[in-house]
């Protein structure tokens, strides 16, 4: 029996495409900073540069032992790409180096209608849905990576709904020389258009969030003076997502979906 032209179809779809509603997602793969140089706009002393899948703030250091961030859940639209995928998160590690110890939420379309979940990764190693932690549009979501003993431990708390999960990994090869608050593009089929999602505790109200430790700095992103880093996606020189500037307290941003 010949396949079908919509069989056909079908079977060119990301494989999470292709489930039936209700089957657990498998979570999408992350990366390290995959760099293009420096911007030619900077947001006031803060270097900005250009990478293919991430935008947002990092801070550079030694022996960083705590990240921590939250951000507010925005509604993605599958009209441009109904297929894109993007994700939100906090993580140690990835700016420079091959490692990166992460929690965030997914977002998504798989070609009809948005979805949504919590998930984390120590990456090279794959990444982890979190199913006991729903999310939706408009959650508060807080996060949080620490490193202690050679033991990373991430956190992630729905703050709107109660619910939290954490785990624990050794990670061999970690630098822990960066902290970072990102918006990822993190699948083959676009990056999804998010709008925009607001970062920090002007916006969510957690207190102590988007700040980071390392050996000699702790305290909220603006803290560390001119070792703030900042990334726009662009691809094919379009950018794609961009940060605002930091907010006055250095605690608040926002990264803005342009890829229109």
């Amino acid at each position: 029996m010949q396949p079908t032209i919509l069989t056909m179809l079908f079977l060119t779809l990301p494989v999470w495409a292709q489930l039936p509603p209700g089957f657990p997602i498998a979570p999408q793969a992350h990366a390290p900073r995959i760099s293009l140089g420096p911007a030619a706009a900077q947001l006031g002393n803060i270097k900005v540069f250009e990478s293919s899948n991430w935008a947002g703030y990092a801070v550079v250091g030694e022996e960083f032992t705590a990240a921590s961030g939250s951000w507010t859940v925005p509604t993605v639209d599958c009209t441009a790409s109904p297929y894109g995928s993007v994700s939100f998160w906090v993580g140690i590690d990835g700016w420079n180096d091959a490692t990166v110890e992460q929690t965030g939420v997914e977002a998504g379309c798989n070609g009809l209608e948005p979805y949504y979940y919590a998930w984390y990764e120590f990456a090279p190693k794959a990444g982890v849905t979190i199913t006991s932690v729903p999310v939706k549009p408009g959650d508060n979501i807080s996060a949080s990576v620490a490193y202690s003993y050679s033991v990373f431990t991430v956190t992630l708390t729905n703050l709107t709904t109660g619910k939290s999960h954490s785990t624990t990994a050794a990670v061999l090869d970690a630098h822990r020389n960066s902290a970072e608050w990102i918006v990822e593009l993190n699948g083959a089929y676009g990056l999804t258009d998010f709008n925009a999602v607001r970062f920090g505790s002007d916006f969510t109200t957690a207190e102590g969030t988007n700040a980071a430790t390392d050996s000699t700095t702790s305290g909220p992103i603006g803290a560390f003076g001119d070792r703030v880093q900042a990334s726009v996606i662009v691809n094919k020189q379009i950018e794609q997502a961009v940060p605002s500037f930091l907010s006055i307290d250095g605690t608040s941003f926002t990264v803005t979906w342009w890829s229109r």
